[in-house]
């Protein structure tokens, strides 16, 4: 006899109905595994078996083949125990109860029949509406949250006996989680308060949270830099209850510690990260750096040490908010949309531009060291910044404006963008389509603009990001109505720092009221 038993099964993030199909025969003892299962799945009749055992049920001379289907698509991760063994017991008539496809079965058995939790489970969860399941029977994780998902009744079951207690209609204790209390990590980011000076790139640091805009800053060492990239994340909104558990599925996908906070994901990896590490891949691929900040933040500290070849593979994924990641045995698309933040020094020495220190660098040796970020990279920036070391006597701690009250003013201005594309989508990602016809106002600026980046040599992409940031300042001063005050500070913001020949900055001192 075959039975058929769903589970769900993951390519990324986004996840497909597996029909574990099975037949038991009598013949010689084997338990063989088809359609593309990995070295885990594989595994599983060991555990299968063992479980079976344990529970009275032999499979002394039966052979048991398993498919899972659609054949065609790679099996990973000991998921589908559960599921096997329910499926073995209803091709063997050791039981008779119903498992309609629209029921799911996720875990990993133990040898003596427990069901236990396994990595990826809650974005099989996740995705199990979308394939058509209304009921998953699942163990219970406690690093995973309460899950509530509309239309989907969760089952919570610690033994495959419960199991087919449930399923004949027997009444099991009910089994009702805790939540879990949310991690307070707001401590671990530096309020803005805490930042003395640098009221200009606060201003900036504001912008770019408000539309998502890429920010770059230069200056010499320890004039702010990672203070005030590692104080950013303080003022961005927090995250809705579906991107909590977005964020926490990637988490969760790439095996690093779980995180279920509300705060957007701050990542900081070394300049001597590899790029599989910051792109994500390997032969089973994982997502790696900016998969993991996505909905917040990828600080690239000293961005000029990363290789060229790694900071490259960023514009895909800078433009498009997903990465897709081929390999032989599978491609898969993660999710990637994130505010990328570069920090490095003006040349080898750090000093160019200093009035405190003599920079005892070449103008080859400052070429050199620039020309290490290229300019596909340099255009992909919103906002560019030169800072400078902020005498602390001049400035005051009291009056340092909190985290607090930027992030109501960015979350403002979010709201009014989200209201404008009805769609929580924000002017640093828009399609410019868009932006222009809901911002119609716009277009009486541009003739000034292409002036301007006609004398600058500015790409198409250059001007571009002038409008966006323009919308987005116009938006933080909550106006319908893109001023020239708007365009003159989106252009101020956006000029290129000293290193870089531009004379933008000139035009700007003498035009600026």
């Amino acid at each position: 006899m075959t039975s058929k038993v769903t589970s769900i099964g993951l390519k990324g993030l986004e996840g497909y109905k597996v029909n574990v199909e099975v037949r038991t025969m009598q013949g010689t003892e084997a338990f063989v595994i088809v359609g593309l299962p990995d070295a885990s799945v594989k595994e599983s009749k060991e555990r299968v078996t063992a479980a079976l055992h344990g529970m009275g049920y032999t499979l002394v001379n039966q052979k048991v083949i398993i498919n899972l289907s659609p054949s065609e698509l790679k099996k990973t991760g000991p998921l589908y125990d559960l599921s096997m063994a329910l499926g073995v017991l209803l091709s063997m008539k050791e039981i008779t109860v119903r498992c309609p496809e629209s029921t799911a079965f996720l875990g990993a058995l133990s040898l003596d029949g427990g069901v236990r939790a396994v990595e990826g489970m809650l974005p099989a969860v996740l995705a199990a509406k979308k394939v058509g399941v209304d009921k998953i029977y699942m163990p219970f994780d406690e690093e995973l949250p309460s899950l509530e998902i509309e239309g989907v009744d969760i089952f919570y079951v610690s033994s495959l006996d419960e199991v087919l207690q449930h399923l004949s209609g027997q009444n099991i204790l009910p089994f009702l989680p805790q939540h879990r209390k949310e991690q307070q990590d707001l401590s671990t980011y530096i309020d803005f308060s805490q930042v003395i000076g640098h009221e200009y790139a606060k201003r900036a640091l504001e912008v770019a949270a408000a539309g998502e805009h890429h920010l770059f800053m230069t200056g010499p060492p320890g004039c702010g830099k990672s203070m005030l990239a590692e104080s950013f994340p303080s003022i961005l909104p927090r995250l809705t209850k579906d991107a909590q558990l977005e964020v926490m599925s990637l988490y969760q996908m790439s095996t690093s510690m779980s995180r279920y906070s509300s705060q957007a994901p701050f990542r900081h990896p070394h300049h001597s990260s590899s790029g599989v590490s910051i792109i994500g891949g390997g032969q089973y691929p994982k997502p790696g750096e900016i998969s993991l900040a996505h909905r917040g933040v990828l600080f690239l500290d000293e961005i000029a040490e990363f290789t060229k070849k790694t900071l490259d593979m960023l514009r895909q994924p800078l433009e498009s908010g997903d990465i897709t990641i081929s390999r032989a045995h599978s491609t898969v698309t993660y999710p990637a949309s994130f505010i990328l933040i570069g920090a490095m020094n003006p040349c080898p020495c750090g000093y160019l531009g200093s009035l405190t220190h003599y920079c005892t660098c070449t103008q080859r040796q400052i070429i050199a060291y620039q020309n290490r970020l290229s300019g596909p990279i340099r255009d992909r920036f919103d906002l560019f910044l030169h800072l400078s070391p902020v005498n602390l006597k001049e400035h005051e701690r009291s009056e340092q404006e909190s985290s607090g009250a930027v992030q109501q003013r960015v979350k403002e201005a979010k709201r009014w963008q989200y209201e404008r594309y009805n769609e929580e989508v924000c002017n640093g990602r828009v399609d410019y389509q868009r932006l222009m016809k809901k911002s119609p106002d716009l277009e009486e600026h541009l003739s000034f603009i292409h002036k301007l980046s006609s004398k600058q040599h500015w790409s198409n992409r250059m001007q571009i990001k002038v409008v966006r940031l323009a919308r987005t300042i116009a938006d933080l001063d909550q106006s319908e109505k893109v001023t020239e005050q708007h365009i003159w500070e989106a252009v101020k913001l956006h000029r290129r720092p000293h290193s870089e020949k531009n004379n933008a900055t000139r035009i700007i001192g003498e035009s600026l009221p």
